[in-house]
């Protein structure tokens, strides 16, 4: 110990500096730079590794940005694992749907659902009603995963079935999803958007009606013009030679489609996700032993039926996948996937993005970024768009959705209330900037779910999700019309009455 110790005690640590504005900005443009640069490179080649790079190079840049300003890197270190720790579930949920598709091909669940879906389905009408049945499929279970991780995997199939377009697909089936989600007193967005902002959830939905349904409504006719306009698309396609390949592979029947009622049961029961869809793979299993046992000894190369080679088969399709061996290149393109390892990929890039966003939480670039927007909006209508921006900057910079609700909800809670509003329009726009968007950031946990899940890259899909586009704008068009937007002092004056 110095003299100066003795006589003064311990020498205290230099608090950090204060991160300015422009410090903040500089991870967030660097990242923009590198994604602009892997796009250019790669295209929409998302097994590339680019993006995760992209994140990890710009979380660097903010770690260096973060120590020049006396951070230590135990204290960011912390933060790093409490989010990631967060995502576990998610994860879990993410490996347990790669093992989910995997048995579920294997056991004809998936053949199934294309098999009767291309006899019934008009392919003049099939985005709008896939979009259609995907909603009212997550109303019911108040999950856009689920209802992708099921209902979404068949509609895919059935789309390349009948020869049309994956993206657009892909895209109907995000919107629908994602307006059930959104709407459904279920979800669980859409819980903590009214707890957060400080509102009750029924008239949070109440609210959310006035931007939802015309959102959703607009989506719905662009799904029907791209439909209306794919005849000359379908017209050559053959839809009973595809049913006669499927039919040769797998032992086709109405009965295979147990799996999928017996998840939509339990999630519309609200069981857990992560167990609920373990069942649903179990379940897949035990129909592909039952089943389709020349399925699985063609799968895994075998000459007689045993309890091995069944054995083999259903553990091959949960950790690796399925493998089509049926001669015709576009069935096997179609099915084979699945098997939790299809999953690492995603897990790797939602790590990466995790990772990025929390060194910027930990050094309080985010709060620095979205308190000084927040100076600049001075009407109603500018702070509606200043919230929806940052909600959608945070998906982009944290890469998770709870965040992009969470971090705005409390920041501009008290702003909203400041400024006479009522806490259900800050709700309406955490849901309708924050849950939606989520999806159309290529390395936000729910574009990689929704990527992974559909076999479809991020990149392709996006530009027609029309329902989780619109909706931001929608509501912003709101606050600058002054339409639908509730008031403190009118509340008070109808609860008077």
């Amino acid at each position: 110990m110095t003299k100066n110790q003795a006589l003064n005690g311990p020498v205290q640590e230099k608090p950090p500096h204060q991160i300015s504005l422009f410090e903040s900005l500089i991870p967030v443009i660097t990242l923009m730079i590198l994604l602009a640069l892997s796009v250019h490179l790669y295209g929409s080649d998302t097994q590339s590794g680019s993006s995760q790079m992209s994140l990890l190079m710009s979380a660097g840049v903010a770690l260096l940005i973060g120590w020049k300003n006396g951070y230590k890197w135990k204290d960011i270190e912390k933060t790093i694992s409490h989010n990631i720790a967060n995502t576990v579930n998610a994860l879990l949920i993410l490996l347990m749907v790669g093992s989910l598709i995997g048995t579920w091909i294997l056991s004809g669940t998936v053949p199934a659902m294309i098999y009767y879906g291309l006899q019934v389905i008009n392919p003049n009408y099939f985005y709008v009603t896939t979009c259609i049945l995907c909603g009212a499929t997550s109303l019911s279970t108040g999950s856009s995963w689920s209802t992708a991780g099921t209902v979404g995997i068949g509609l895919i199939g059935i789309s390349a079935g009948l020869g049309l377009s994956p993206a657009i697909t892909a895209g109907a089936i995000i919107s629908g999803a994602y307006f059930g989600d959104k709407m459904s007193p279920l979800s669980d967005t859409t819980n903590l958007a009214p707890a957060i902002a400080g509102t009750d959830l029924f008239s949070h939905i109440r609210h959310m009606v006035w931007t939802t349904f015309p959102a959703i409504t607009i989506a719905l006719i662009l799904y029907l013009i791209l439909g209306l306009s794919s005849h000359d698309v379908t017209a050559h396609i053959n839809i009973q030679d595809r049913l006669d390949l499927l039919d040769q592979s797998f032992a086709i029947g109405p009965h295979l489609l147990i799996p999928l009622a017996i998840v939509l049961y339990l999630a519309v029961k609200k069981y857990p996700a992560f167990p609920t869809i373990m069942i649903g793979a179990v379940v897949g299993g035990i129909f592909a032993v039952i089943f389709q046992q020349a399925a699985i000894l063609k799968f895994v190369g075998a000459d007689h039926v045993s309890f091995l080679s069944l054995f083999d088969g259903v553990w091959r399709a949960l950790f690796g996948g399925y493998v089509s061996h049926s001669g015709n290149a576009e069935l096997d393109e179609l099915l084979t996937r699945g098997g939790m390892s299809s999953m690492l990929y995603a897990i790797w890039l939602i790590i990466c993005a995790l990772t990025f966003g929390s060194i910027l939480e930990s050094l309080g670039m985010l709060k620095i970024i979205i308190y000084r927007a927040l100076a600049r909006a001075k009407s109603t209508g500018a702070l509606i768009l200043t919230t929806a921006l940052t909600c959608i900057g945070t998906n982009i910079m944290a890469g998770d959705q709870y965040i992009a609700i969470v971090l705005p909800g409390r920041m501009y809670r008290m702003e909203y209330k400041e400024r006479k509003l009522a806490a259900k329009n800050l709700s309406r726009i955490l849901e309708d900037s924050g849950t939606v968007t989520s999806v159309l950031v290529p390395w936000n946990t729910c574009a990689v779910f929704m990527a992974s899940t559909l076999n479809i890259s991020p990149y392709v899909f996006i530009p027609y999700c029309f329902f989780n586009i619109l909706s931001p704008i929608i509501s912003v068009a709101y606050g600058y019309l002054n339409f639908k937007i509730e008031r403190l002092v009118d509340l008070e004056e109808r609860l008077a009455e």
